[in-house]
């Protein structure tokens, strides 16, 4: 007889105790794989000065982990789809546990650079596995809604909390420390996870598709590496021709994925009308969140003169509305709000802080922050809202798949945030500085600042203030053009939402027969 007070999902689908307590387990590998994207932001001096990496191997030592992460996220969700998501997720806990203990003790620059690689790996299977699981365990809409708001948030701020752990850590212990805060959360996820996390996989999901694995890989690798490399170091040819041999690769993915009996991807998933527009439009968010972070962050350093900590330090204030901007967003559908009237006016509000950015000048310390905090609120609202509708769009069975797509499209919409709005600032920028400035210094604002600190007097004072305020007019241009993507970005939301109403997805047809899916259900019940 079932105790009237148990957390197992009842006949109304309702979640209790033990799933909200088994998500609380979840948020803390989603923190630490979140965090780990800027973890290195202040241990970088202290790395080069212990371990001696030339400057290729310092650039991979920060983007191994991001590359390997993108490129094997939807290679990750679809075969935790295939083995079970608990399985894959506690297998990516050692995988991640085991790196962070190598990295932290790496003697060598290309021992790190490998240990980077293997938490990249590590984070592929982390991120759609906890989605998958919490698509599983909350079944409720209502429910399902306030944890995804959650785990918005979670992202969205481990981002920001990375480099001021790192800093923080740097600063009274070992740049070894940043890795090893990743194993007490390791731990714990393996010892709870197989109590309180349920197993979940498709049924019938077919033979694994390998050739779409290089393919993926192919795909995004190329284009994420062209963007990135074009926001640092501005157009060049060679990242051009890279981000196009992705888009090639890209297409031949697809045509994979049209043609498989098996795809890694299945098409049906984008025959709704509801995942396919919020895929795009949770990317036009990761554009707008990334694209911001590039000038800020350059801001409080370069233009205001803050230290490293003391920037990051700045930069968590604007992560506070974060809490509460998801569950506004939950409240507000929940109390019958068209979510296409939520999804503008998140779009809206993050356009108002662009506007606010533009308004800055070279000593706008909290016009900037508060323009940071509308930003950042309202890309929660919108991106808590596009993962909800997404998961709650796609069958269980592909919760892994789906998960991993989401992710997928939020590192090129990051990518693409920072090449293009990055590419705007600069090109403003160069034009701003006066024609008689050093070739390096209307290039960027950093060797602007490095050249004037060497000059006498009032002429490096010129130069450092010409630079400022040209690097200044280069985020309000970059500011005016996300405000223009943002708009457009919220009447496309109202067209493209305001008829969309996601019902409970029927199984796949392929995925097993009635009494695979009535078997398989009961076992997930069960296991829950």
């Amino acid at each position: 007889m079932t105790n009237p007070t148990s957390t197992t999902p009842g006949a109304a689908g309702r979640a209790g105790r033990r799933e909200w307590t088994a998500m609380g387990v979840l948020m803390l590998p989603l923190l630490l794989v979140s965090m780990d994207v800027s973890v290195l932001y202040f241990a970088i001096p202290s790395i080069s000065a212990d371990l001696r990496p030339s400057g290729t191997q310092q650039l991979w030592i920060f983007d191994i982990y991001a590359f390997v992460l993108a490129g094997l996220l939807m290679t990750m969700g679809s075969l935790g789809d295939r083995i079970g998501r608990r399985r894959l997720l506690l297998a990516g806990a050692a995988a991640f546990g085991a790196a962070s203990l190598v990295a932290a003790y790496a003697d060598s620059a290309g021992t790190l650079i490998a240990a980077r690689a293997v938490l990249g790996i590590g984070g592929a299977t982390l991120m759609p596995s906890t989605m998958a699981i919490l698509r599983t365990m909350f079944t409720d809409p209502g429910q399902r809604a306030k944890a995804i708001g959650v785990w918005s948030g979670v992202m969205t701020g481990g981002i920001a909390l990375g480099s001021v752990l790192s800093g923080v850590l740097v600063q009274y212990f070992w740049w070894g420390s940043v890795f090893l805060v990743n194993l007490p959360a390791m731990v714990l996820l393996l010892v709870l996870g197989p109590i309180l996390l349920p197993e979940s996989k498709n049924p019938a999901p077919g033979r694994f598709d390998f050739v779409s694995v290089p393919l993926s890989m192919a795909a995004v690798l190329p284009v994420v590496y062209g963007l990135k490399e074009i926001a640092a170091e501005g157009v060049h040819p060679l990242y051009v021709v890279s981000i196009t041999v992705g888009l090639l690769f890209g297409a031949l993915f697809v045509r994979r994925q049209r043609t498989a009996a098996s795809p890694m991807i299945s098409p049906a998933l984008f025959r709704g009308g509801a995942f396919a527009p919020a895929v795009a439009l949770n990317l036009v968010s990761a554009l707008a969140m990334m694209g911001s972070a590039y000038f800020t962050t350059q801001y409080l350093q370069s233009v205001l003169g803050k230290s490293a900590l003391e920037a990051a330090l700045w930069a968590l204030l604007p992560s506070v509305p974060i809490g509460l901007a998801a569950p506004t967003a939950v409240h507000l559908v929940q109390r019958g709000v068209n979510r296409a009237y939520v999804v503008t006016a998140g779009f809206a509000i993050a356009a108002v802080g662009y506007g606010l950015l533009a308004l800055t000048g070279t000593d706008s310390l909290w016009l900037l922050l508060a323009g940071c905090a509308v930003l950042a609120s309202g890309i929660t609202m919108v991106m808590s809202q596009m993962t909800d509708l997404a998961m709650s769009a796609v069958p269980v069975e592909r919760a892994g798949t789906a998960s991993s797509l989401l992710e997928t499209g939020q590192e090129f919409g990051g990518a693409l945030g920072m090449a293009v709005l990055g590419s705007i600032g600069t090109a403003v920028y160069r034009h701003e500085m006066p024609a008689g400035a050093p070739a390096p210094a209307r290039e960027t604002l950093g060797s602007a600042l490095a050249i004037a600190d060497r000059l006498p007097g009032e002429t490096g004072t010129a130069l450092a203030t010409a630079a400022r305020q040209a690097f200044t007019t280069g985020m309000h241009g970059a500011a005016v053009a996300s405000t223009a993507i943002l708009l457009l970005a919220a009447v496309a939301a109202a067209t493209t939402l305001r008829k969309v109403h996601v019902r409970a997805p029927e199984p796949e047809s392929g995925a097993g027969s009635a009494s695979e899916r009535t078997e398989a259900a009961e076992t997930a019940e069960t296991a829950v």
